[in-house]
């Protein structure tokens, strides 16, 4: 049989369910008044001395072995006092990746000290590079290279750093003529028993090295690069036979037979 429901339960069915949203309510203003709170206290706890960069020397830098703190705070021109939070760490990082010195940068704040800690990866120069003299300049270049080929002015190295001590190896060449084998002959010649301190690239078909037993002829340097090298650091025995005064230079464009020319003989092996 069919139960109706009388005036009095309706009434009090939409109390309820009018009291029931009304402490929806309440809880949601409750937890808005939390979180506005919460966040206004942080706000206010950033805010303080304490989290207030004062100075230059709150910035932590690493990494760096060509640049000097003072170029990359330069790079960085912040004004101080600085609030912690108004500190974009991206920002910074995305100033210094536009130097050509500069390969990767992590930047990131720290809350207590308050300051920045900023790691950064450089370019290091590991030969000192010369341009030959052009028809138009009639003047040497010189820079220097890093293992990738990158070159860059050594004036322009200077300007970062004054104090930059060189490295010791020489390059003579135009870089996009040895930019595609400059990584592997370098790697090469790190582990090579013999001392190299001058490569010249000036003649594409004849690679030549300064060397300790004197100047190599290694030919072409897209051909059998790995055994020319082995086989040069095998004649670090050759001063024990021959006079190195008398050497005028050594081929080794077949790695299996050097041939030494001394200055007095040619051809002899």
């Amino acid at each position: 049989r069919m139960l109706s429901v009388s005036d009095t339960d309706l009434v009090q069915r939409r109390q309820r369910l009018r009291r029931r949203r009304q402490l929806k309510n309440l809880q949601k203003v409750c937890q808005t008044l939390t979180i506005a709170s919460i966040a206004g206290g942080l706000l206010w706890g950033v805010s303080q001395p304490m989290w207030v960069i004062k100075t230059s020397k709150a910035i932590e830098i690493s990494g760096n072995r060509v640049l000097s703190d003072k170029f990359i705070l330069s790079l960085i021109n912040l004004s101080y006092p600085k609030f912690l939070l108004r500190v974009k760490p991206s920002r910074i990082a995305n100033l210094l990746r536009k130097q050509p010195m500069i390969t990767q940068v992590q930047v990131s704040r720290r809350l207590f000290p308050a300051g920045l800690q900023i790691e950064i990866q450089e370019r290091i120069p590991v030969a000192i590079a010369e341009l030959p003299k052009s028809s138009n300049t009639k003047k040497t270049s010189i820079g220097l290279l890093d293992i990738t080929g990158l070159w860059i002015s050594l004036e322009k190295y200077k300007s970062y750093n004054s104090q930059l001590k060189l490295p010791k190896l020489k390059i003579i060449g135009l870089p996009e003529q040895y930019r595609s084998f400059w990584t592997k002959l370098y790697k090469l010649i790190k582990i090579a028993k013999i001392e190299i301190t001058k490569i010249d690239f000036q003649d594409q078909t004849n690679l030549i090295l300064t060397t300790e037993l004197g100047e190599i002829h290694l030919g072409s340097p897209v051909n059998k690069l790995s055994e020319k090298i082995e086989a040069l650091s095998h004649l670090r025995q050759l001063p024990q036979k021959v006079s190195l005064q008398s050497i005028d230079y050594i081929v080794l464009k077949n790695p299996s037979s050097p041939i030494i020319y001394t200055k007095y003989k040619q051809g002899q092996k």
